[in-house]
């Protein structure tokens, strides 16, 4: 099969300072790489898992075009090893829209949601299908 992986995700930043502050303080993502696009009015930053570079996250800012027709992701989830620890620094970090408790699905995973700084939805998610991200 041509396809391997998932290269990365796009999320627009209404400002990308903000934003890449927010990845790499709050979710622990490392910023690799900010540039303009060719068009000269789209800024880019692509961020990613500190030692591994395997999926990215880019951070895109200026665009005008229609989002809707490209689809509608619900939310973007990062898989966490201690699910209790992390609930409790977005806490004392006074993130919006953080979850008033951890959920625990029927396998026994769990999880919680919180929004970026433009309102995204995103989520830190601890697997017990044997270590793997969801």
């Amino acid at each position: 099969m041509a396809v391997k992986k998932i290269e990365h995700v796009g999320i627009m930043a209404s400002n990308l300072e903000a934003s890449i502050r927010f990845y790499t303080d709050v979710v622990g993502l490392e910023h690799l790489e900010t540039m303009t696009h060719t068009n000269g009015v789209i800024r880019l930053a692509f961020l990613s898992f500190p030692g591994h570079r395997d999926t990215e996250i880019e951070l895109i800012e200026g665009y005008t075009g229609q989002v809707a027709p490209e689809g509608k992701v619900h939310h973007v989830a990062f898989a966490v090893d201690d699910i209790e620890q992390e609930y409790r620094r977005l806490q004392s970090l006074g993130v919006n829209g953080l979850d008033a408790e951890l959920t625990t699905l029927p396998n026994g995973s769990r999880y919680f949601f919180f929004l970026g700084p433009d309102g995204e939805s995103i989520e830190f998610f601890q697997s017990t299908r044997g270590g793997q991200p969801t």
